[in-house]
């Protein structure tokens, strides 16, 4: 396949769709959805929608299919689905677009209307959006919507804020040229060109800061305060580079000092706060009539330190209108080659984020865990499927695209030889491994929560355990980690085809994970036993007892989860809350004894943990003397790089005297000097591999 060809891209985009449509036993309409919604969330559009089909025809008709509430930031967000089944890339016109805006409209007029919300039958999706709208109308303070659709729209507009109920409202056009150009990024940010001329009225006064002949360019600016809420309030979390934004949606919290300082000292911002550090790919520059120059437009502005800064001030102008006339922030801006941009911008993050620490799990995209799971995927094939002449392996998707990139690549018998060895089946992505592994942990109301806020807590958590021990992170670990896929992905179909699902349709992704989740707690505080994932492993499917057992479970799960307490009338956010959890963990539901069959000791699970953890210890100090046997002939040089970025202690300079004397057999602490060395490189953006051709 032609990666950059539309047409194929569509073709392969449907037939997903459709193989996902039949295995999962959901309407393509969902399918489509769920699939646009995850892409946008990444991409900065919208934050994590529930589903939620929403419409009447006719006269006076309305139309959403999904929404979200975020009382923090005063937004609600919004959506609306326009399916098409053909087999060929339909296109969409401006009537169309405006059909289905009209129709988002309407339902924002009628939910914060109480005759409308009490009209509704309290079961089923309208009633769950409108009333959630209405319950927290007075919050809500912006209107972000977007339309998904699988066809091409033929107009191609800037986005421009209007009203609605007295609302700034921006709509966002997500067709299928915008999410095949995001799988074409491959985790880039998306191009965005902000007209800086046509908002600020005139070009943004900058001073240069750097020298000739470099792909790198600097500028200082003084960004009007009215400017900066103007760009945010039309491109949103887009402006932020991916870690900022992913640490932002998980503490939403805005920031009251920056408020009180624009509600009270205006003219003292610019002086109390620490501005903005961002990056682009390019500028279009004017000079003025007085030789200043000044900014007409950015191509791809990414906001890597002062979201919060960026986000209290749009906050303040919205809900407090404040008056910004007086606000200004100063900002770095980085304008960085676009060859460059995938290995500039991530550091740019790191390094400006290091005063205001954000964790590592902000930077996660990029954790040496992910590259490990890669690393293990790539190298271990597993068993054969009954059936099955060879064995494949798991795919682990660090990067969205990863996949679908390499399998494009080569000749037509390189490519079937990479689907055989990796089918599209067996491939697992890292938000979805953060699904899994919550669900393992017992925290089904953190994934009910939605992909991104599930992702970040994994995130926190792995990045915890990795600065206590890496080797945690090891082939056992791996093994048990698609067990655990393949579990809750037989469990999702299993559920979806069941006749009591087909017959009260809803709610699938928070009964799969209650499901799982209640099996394992109940095993391991009533028999203090845990699911034979070795099993799973060896056999590459769930065993027939644990069918059974999760068949008769999921319809009493569902049960509980669909009647929540009196007082809450959504069942999408009484599963969000621990409270939810707590009442069903507390249900003594009977478990068959086929269960016994497929179960092992936790006592056991835990030396077999232990094993795994000392084993890849001596397995990672064996690589480490490998590699320095290899990095000996070029230690005069690796020295001289360690001291150009002024790493060296007198601990790691001991080290490498230690390593061009004989480079093996060193001893702890030695070994753990140049471990800490290495990191810090890796930290500083020194790539060895590439330096030295070390593996």
């Amino acid at each position: 396949m032609i990666t950059n060809d539309l047409d194929a891209t569509y073709s392969e985009f449907r037939n997903d769709m459709l193989v996902e449509a039949e295995a999962s036993g959901e309407p393509q309409e969902s399918v489509f959805f769920t699939a646009m919604s995850e892409l946008a969330s990444e991409n900065g559009d919208c934050t994590d929608l529930t589903y939620t089909p929403a419409r009447r025809d006719g006269p006076g008709g309305f139309r959403i299919d999904g929404y979200a509430l975020d009382d923090d930031r005063g937004e609600l967000h919004l959506a609306v689905s326009d399916f098409r089944a053909e087999r060929e890339l339909q296109t969409a016109n401006a009537d169309s677009v405006a059909r289905n805006y009209a129709r988002m409209r309407k339902f924002c007029e009628l939910a914060v209307q109480s005759e409308f919300v009490n009209s509704l039958e309290e079961t089923g999706p309208t009633f769950e959006a409108a009333y959630q709208i209405y319950r927290r109308r007075a919050s809500i303070k912006r209107i972000r919507g977007v339309l998904f659709t699988n066809a091409r729209i033929s107009m191609r507009k800037k986005v421009a804020a209007v009203e609605v109920l007295n609302r700034p409202f921006t709509l966002n056009l997500f067709d299928f040229q915008r999410y095949h150009d995001i799988l074409e990024s491959r985790g880039k940010p998306e191009p965005i060109e902000i007209d800086v001329a046509e908002l600020n009225g005139n070009p943004l006064p900058c001073l240069e800061a750097h020298v000739g002949g470099s792909d790198y360019r600097s500028y200082l600016v003084v960004m009007p305060g009215e400017l900066l809420a103007k760009i945010y309030g039309l491109y949103g979390p887009r402006l932020l580079e991916q870690n900022v934004r992913t640490f932002l949606q998980a503490r939403t919290k805005v920031n009251r000092g920056i408020i009180q300082t624009i509600d009270k000292s205006p003219e003292m911002f610019f002086a109390f706060n620490n501005g903005l550090t961002a990056t682009a790919a390019g500028l279009k520059l004017e000079t003025g009539s007085d030789g200043t120059a000044g900014i007409k437009s950015i191509r791809d502005l990414q906001i890597v330190n002062g979201g919060q800064t960026t986000a209290s001030i749009l906050y303040s102008h919205d809900r407090n209108k404040a008056d910004l006339s007086s606000v200004f922030v100063q900002m770095k801006l980085s304008v960085v080659d676009a060859d460059r941009i995938e290995e500039v911008v991530p550091l740019v993050s790191r390094f400006a984020n290091t005063q205001n620490r954000i964790s590592e799990a902000d930077f996660f995209s990029s954790h040496p865990f992910h590259v490990e799971m890669e690393r293990i995927s790539r190298r271990i094939a597993a068993p054969a499927k009954a059936g099955s002449l060879a064995p494949s392996k798991w795919f682990y998707e660090r990067v969205r695209g990863q996949y679908r990139d390499l399998l494009a690549r080569g000749s037509a018998s390189d490519r079937r030889k990479f689907g055989v060895e990796f089918p599209r089946d067996r491939t697992l992505q890292k938000t979805d491994l953060a699904k899994y592994q919550m669900t393992f942990d017992c925290k089904p109301y953190v994934v009910s929560a939605g992909a991104q806020k599930c992702f970040l807590a994994f995130a926190e958590n792995v990045s915890k355990t990795w600065d206590k021990s890496p080797d945690h992170f090891n082939e056992e670990y791996f093994r048990r980690a698609i067990a655990r896929t393949i579990i809750f992905r037989c469990t999702d179909r299993m559920i979806a085809r069941s006749d009591w699902y087909q017959a009260d349709r809803g709610y699938k992704a928070n009964i799969v994970t209650y499901t799982v989740a209640y099996l394992v707690n109940r095993l391991a505080k009533d028999r203090n036993l845990g699911l034979d994932l070795a099993l799973v492993w060896k056999f590459q499917e769930v065993p027939d007892e644990l069918k059974t057992v999760l068949a008769d479970l999921a319809p009493k799960v569902a049960t509980i989860i669909k009647k929540p307490p009196s007082s809450i009338k959504n069942v999408t956010e009484y599963a969000k809350q621990q409270a939810c959890w707590a009442h069903v963990s507390r249900a003594d539901l009977c478990l068959s004894d086929r269960i016994d069959t497929v179960t092992v000791d936790l006592a056991q699970v835990i030396e077999d943990t232990r094993d795994a953890i000392k084993t890849r210890g001596i397995d990672r100090t064996i690589e480490l003397e490998t590699q320095l046997l290899r990095l000996r002939e070029h230690i005069d040089d690796f020295e001289g790089i360690c001291r150009k970025h002024r790493l060296l202690t007198p601990k790691s300079a001991r080290a490498i005297s230690m390593v061009r004397r004989s480079g093996i057999g060193l001893g702890k602490s030695d070994l753990n000097s140049i471990k800490a060395l290495l990191a810090r490189l890796e930290n500083a953006g020194v790539d060895l591999r590439e330096t030295f051709g070390l593996q």
